[in-house]
């Protein structure tokens, strides 16, 4: 286990891809305290989103688990102490340390230091910037031979919003949602909906407040139907063409932004 807790690289426009989720790696003294497995931390986590970066030239991906630190969560929430927190799970063996605790917020603020720094170097190069903040969520938590969660109320993608200026930053949103959904994908076009099961939370948040005329980040939430997410099987055609769907969307973005 290395002591990165992230990799970055660094391309030639506008566009920031995150995936915070993807990261399974915990510490030592974070491993020995787990009582959960690693298939069940890998279920909460956001497998295969790294790659999903692949879509923009500069890419940050997490390697540390969200169980050794939320890096989503606005810091007073983004260590997971009880089952609240957690989706209900049994996290630790025992009550963790403060100073295990201390520890891992310590990487929080490590990462939020990095993230200003990176888009303030991204600032001074163009001016105005976005940053997709990609993830994943389950959608099947009756088990593995349970019942899918009502599609209603689950769509295939989620655009998350709820933290930017939307009267700034709509028409790359509004592009951004015609676009994916315009994308010819397997079985039928996706379904793409605005702050239906999420609205964003600590990274677009951390974006738009401290870059509020420059930065757009936009939260979006697949769906795990490309994968089961209880034996963590994955669809390669369905998740090479959510890359695809993605890298879609990205001239129309920039198109966008050079006129906002």
């Amino acid at each position: 286990m290395g002591d990165l807790l992230w990799r970055h690289e660094t391309g030639d426009d506008p566009i920031v891809a995150v995936a915070v989720h993807d990261g399974h790696e915990v510490r030592k003294e974070v491993a020995e305290l787990l009582a959960l497995s690693s298939a069940e931390r890998r279920r909460e986590e956001d497998p295969h989103t790294a790659g999903w970066t692949a879509v923009a030239p500069n890419r940050i991906v997490a390697l540390r688990s969200r169980f050794e630190v939320d890096l989503n969560r606005p810091r007073d929430e983004a260590f997971y102490r009880t089952p609240d927190d957690a989706w209900g799970l049994k996290v630790w063996k025992e009550p963790p340390s403060d100073g295990l605790m201390k520890r891992s917020l310590e990487e929080h603020d490590a990462f939020y230091g990095f993230l200003r720094e990176r888009l303030q170097e991204v600032e001074r190069r163009w001016g105005k910037f976005i940053v997709l903040d990609l993830h994943s969520y389950n959608h099947r938590r009756e088990g593995p031979d349970g019942p899918a969660a009502d599609p209603a109320k689950n769509p295939q993608v989620n655009v998350g919003t709820g933290t930017m200026d939307r009267s700034r930053w709509g028409s790359l949103v509004d592009r951004f949602i015609s676009d994916l959904s315009s994308f010819d994908f397997p079985g039928g076009r996706l379904d793409v909906r605005e702050n239906v099961k999420f609205v964003g939370r600590a990274i677009p948040r951390f974006v738009h407040e401290t870059f509020p005329q420059s930065g757009c980040a936009i939260a979006v939430e697949f769906k795990k139907f490309f994968m089961d997410e209880w034996s963590g099987k994955l669809d390669r055609e369905l998740n090479t063409q959510i890359v695809s769907a993605l890298r879609h969307t990205i001239p129309g973005l920039l198109e966008t932004l050079r006129a906002t």
